[in-house]
């Protein structure tokens, strides 16, 4: 939207400035697409023309399903015989040449009804975008040499085409029309065959008052370039495709009668009852101007700096130490005394072990001293044994007698 007080009106035909005029208050309504799509699409719809197929279509056969019991489905079957088409389904949407599904019907609801306020302010927003500089090439239209919006000339009552040709050329229009010639294209698909062979793209819209009526005569030739009176503007040509932000050329006296025509915030309008042009939820619609300014920018908190310099989003606390410290600024001495801990139970596990391998190679030594002790006592008392069996048989002759008696046996 605008908030401009004067516009600058252009003589048609020597590009200067001719006067100015008050900025009518339709231009400052809010910009709804959300709106403009929606009453679009609903009233594109009634311009359909209602059809259907031929309501017996798929069915022209003598055709009867078999039944049960001969293990086929029970879908119809053309009857007869001796041919290949004898006993093929027939009538389903699943079969060849039968009926479509759902087939479509005479009395289905073609058109749509849309509340006259709906589309009266999707009307007053559709006006409102056209003086947007930026949704109007965003739209598509070439207006580097438009020397403002809302365009507004003098007058465009001429008879001839290339009057107006030239009219437009002075106006800033000419990168336009070029746009629209060189974009005629052949339509694709069956489309082509009907009354619409070729497409083109949207041109200018002149909007005329009851004094420019020759302008309608004028224009009809042109590609791309749409007229209509102020009385009857239609959304359909202010936004087509539901897009919004054409490029409008206003004649002065439709300018000066927009506001008759939708009325004031004081006032309402005279040509349509009961009508209120909406107000905007926001007076300034700049957010950036608002969100900059001295009295919000002093009630708000100072930004919080992350430590985190890669700035490659959000880090794992888990896994990286300066997300952790962030989260938990006593991390770091956790993780100092975890360490000690661990080096604490390092040393105490070594220590206990060292006393558990000393004690067992006490007692191991002792059982092994023990071991030779109880060997060598052993020996002591078999020597001691034996030796007093010698004893023994000595002193009884029998060990001298023994010796006699190898020795007798040696000679």
């Amino acid at each position: 939207m605008t908030t401009r007080p004067t516009v600058s009106v252009y003589a048609a035909d020597s590009e200067k400035v001719s006067g100015s005029s008050s900025m009518p208050t339709v231009f400052t309504a809010p910009i709804r697409d959300d709106l403009v799509q929606f009453c679009h699409t609903n009233m594109a719809k009634n311009r359909r023309q209602g059809h259907s197929v031929y309501w017996h279509a798929g069915h022209e056969h003598s055709a009867e399903s078999w039944g049960t019991g001969r293990a086929v489905a029970r879908i119809p079957r053309i009857s007869g015989s001796g041919t290949h088409r004898s006993g093929q389904g027939a009538f389903g949407n699943m079969c060849r040449k039968g009926r479509m599904f759902a087939p479509l019907k005479l009395w289905r609801k073609w058109h749509r009804k849309v509340n006259n306020n709906q589309k009266r302010n999707a009307v007053a927003s559709a006006l409102a975008a056209a003086a947007c500089a930026p949704l109007v090439m965003a739209r598509g239209h070439k207006i580097d040499d438009v020397p403002e919006l809302p365009l507004v000339c003098d007058s465009l009552n001429k008879e001839k085409t290339a009057q107006l040709l030239k009219c437009m050329d002075n106006l800033g229009c000419a990168g336009d029309l070029t746009r629209v010639r060189s974009s005629k294209k052949l339509r694709a698909g069956q489309g082509k065959l009907r009354n619409g062979r070729f497409t083109v793209r949207k041109g200018p819209l002149i909007v005329y008052g009851e004094e420019n009526g020759l302008v309608k005569q004028a224009a009809r030739n042109l590609p791309g370039v749409d007229v209509c009176n102020v009385t009857r503007l239609n959304l359909l040509q202010l936004a087509p495709g539901g897009h919004i932000g054409r490029l409008i050329i206003f004649t002065k006296e439709a300018f000066e009668q927009l506001d008759s025509i939708f009325g004031t915030y004081r006032e309402a309008s005279t040509q349509k009852n009961g009508f209120r042009l909406g107000r905007n939820m926001m007076n300034c619609a700049d957010l950036a101007r608002i969100i900059n300014s001295d009295q919000v920018q002093s009630k708000l908190r100072m930004a919080r700096v992350s430590n985190d310099r890669s700035n490659k989003g959000k880090k794992n606390p888990l896994t990286n130490k300066t997300a952790m410290q962030i989260v938990n600024p006593a991390a770091k001495q956790m993780r100092e005394a975890e360490v000690k801990a661990v080096a604490a139970r390092k040393v105490a596990r070594a220590a206990a072990l060292k006393h558990k391998r000393s004690k067992a190679g006490r007692k191991e030594k002792a059982a092994r001293s023990t071991r030779q002790i109880g060997l060598a006592d052993g020996l002591e008392e078999a020597f001691k044994t034996a030796h007093q069996v010698i004893l023994d048989e000595i002193k009884a002759g029998e060990f001298r007698a023994e010796d006699s008696e190898e020795e007798e046996d040696d000679e």
